[in-house]
């Protein structure tokens, strides 16, 4: 797929599906912000992109306010007051499927009841939400990724309890691609938020209902956990490098190793981009990073390090940079972190900016479909460790580790980047390739989308640890890498294991340019 950079002035949205993206810039037409257009493009997400993301989530915000502030808003669940280590008794891990899964509350409609609380907006929810709930009663026709992923996890899914099976796969199968999907229960509930409001589904009706689907599928998650509930705006983590500072979400999401690998990089010679030098600094920071992230990131409340102070901390970041070996890898037996979402981005006429993502962890999260309310459940509480102390061990009201972060860059020459992607142990690898090539090395942003990208960790559903690369780059480079002790494996052509990014650029004088992965179903809209 050939893709170009799209340019527009008077607003632009990314998303990876284009009826999220149209919906988004539908938005905007009649008169919403970018917060608004990213509620839709979040809503719509939910309903064509299932496997991905859904209301039943959790969700990240990063906005720049036309004033220049930037802010952030953690649609984060917590786990249940009955999710503790004796609901588990005699097991080793939490289940990654079925109703000890489904452990946390899910945080994504707070997180857009937050966003359209502090940017206001003059668009009713049902404008908002018109599109989703079009999408979800008529039906959408099912993507090619859609349907791989389907097919590949059905023996998997279809006998949870719930719903899953009489949603997607009516037939007795998985879905195929182009074939329809619909999903009226999903399409009633988020008409039921559109007229109730948004804090229904935590303290409502609609909470009553998802809380006794819940307790039928033997979820720990009560209707007091629903009501207990509440998104948070803390400060967004930030940094600075040469000519921008840097934005990114506090723990419990891994902000901090995206800022980290593109602030050790700042400290590295690396004169030409995609060669031997940006390939492997960008790589052996992501190593320090992650080192970082995984003594330390996790629930704000059990952390004993404060990731600002270490970001601020100039001589900490120079000792950090110091240990990378400018031509020889750091073996890297580490094990990768899971996760698949979908990052989303819009801007205004106004200045306005978004950086968002929403996820159920896993495809199809828990697997359970809640039968009333056609919610699928996220599993991100199947992060937790069943420990009594320690990094991301679970206790009631707990946070789990997030691989969630939105990012976003302001240049000192007063353009603004959102950009982000989808991908679990790939999202901080895939900003920091898109953002140098864009920002240091001063490429077109659709082609630092497009060019040949890597990922240290995790395939599709596999713990692996080998440097994957994608095909299209000089042979000699594969070669540079191997040859400084990489674990390299090719693995073809542009692939979906790379994440699904975007980016938008908002420039000094209000032009807009946007662009979206052609690895994923995505699309830009501008006007």
């Amino acid at each position: 797929m050939t893709l170009t950079t799209v340019s527009g002035a008077n607003g632009m949205v990314t998303a990876p599906h284009h009826l999220a993206a149209d919906a988004g810039l539908g938005v905007l037409r009649d008169g919403g912000n970018a917060v608004e257009a990213a509620v839709a493009v979040a809503a719509t997400l939910a309903v064509v992109y299932p496997h991905m993301t859904g209301i039943g989530g959790d969700g990240f915000w990063l906005i720049r306010e036309p004033d220049g502030e930037v802010r952030a808003v953690h649609g984060c669940g917590a786990a249940a007051a009955n999710a503790d280590l004796s609901l588990y008794a005699g097991l080793d891990a939490v289940p990654t499927r079925g109703p000890l899964a489904a452990n946390t509350v899910a945080g994504t409609i707070s997180g857009w009841a937050a966003a359209l609380e502090q940017a206001g907006g003059i668009l009713p929810l049902d404008r908002l939400m018109r599109d989703a709930i079009g999408h979800a009663e008529a039906g959408v026709a099912v993507t090619a990724g859609g349907a791989t992923i389907a097919a590949a996890k059905g023996d998997e899914l279809r006998n949870q309890l719930g719903a899953y099976a009489a949603v997607f796969e009516p037939e007795g199968r998985p879905l195929r691609t182009s074939d329809r999907l619909r999903q009226p229960r999903l399409a009633q509930t988020l008409r039921h938020l559109a007229a109730n409001g948004l804090d229904d589904f935590y303290r409502g009706t609609l909470a009553e209902r998802i809380a006794a689907d819940l307790e039928t599928l033997g979820s720990p998650v009560a209707l007091a956990d629903l009501a207990a509930h509440r998104a948070t705006s803390p400060a967004p983590l930030t940094v600075r490098i040469a000519d921008a500072r840097l934005y990114n979400t506090a723990p419990p999401t891994q902000g901090i190793a995206s800022l980290l690998i593109l602030a050790l990089f700042d400290r590295l010679a690396a004169k030409e981009g995609d060669g031997f030098d940006h390939f492997h600094g960008l790589i052996e920071a992501t190593k320090q990073a992650f080192l970082w992230r995984d003594r330390h990131c996790g629930d704000p409340c059990f952390m004993t390090d404060e990731p600002q102070a270490f970001l601020d901390d100039g001589v900490a970041l120079d000792a950090l940079a110091a240990r990378i070996d400018p031509s020889r890898a750091l073996p890297w037996p580490q094990p990768p972190q899971w996760g698949d979402t979908c990052w989303f981005g819009a801007a205004d006429a106004g200045g306005r900016v978004v950086s968002a993502i929403q996820s159920t962890y896993f495809e199809f999260g828990s697997g359970l479909v809640l039968p009333d309310t056609g919610i699928t459940w996220q599993n991100r509480g199947s992060s937790f460790r069943l420990a009594e102390t320690g990094w991301n061990a679970l206790k009631p009201g707990r946070q789990p580790f997030h691989t969630l972060n939105p990012a976003l860059a302001r240049f000192d020459d007063s353009r603004t980047m959102a950009y982000g992607t989808m991908g679990g142990e790939g999202q901080p690898q895939t900003q920091a390739a898109l953002f140098t090539r864009y920002a240091r090395y001063g490429s077109d942003l659709q082609r630092a989308i497009s060019a040949p990208r890597w990922l240290l960790g995790r395939t599709w559903g596999e713990q692996s640890t080998t440097l994957k690369i994608e095909d299209g780059l000089p042979e000699e480079l594969y070669a540079a890498l191997a040859e400084a002790g990489h674990d390299v494996e090719r693995v073809g052509p542009l692939t979906a294991m790379m994440g699904h990014a975007g980016a938008i650029v908002r420039h000094a004088d209000g032009r807009l340019e946007g662009a979206t992965d052609p690895r994923s179903d995505g699309g830009v809209a501008g006007w």
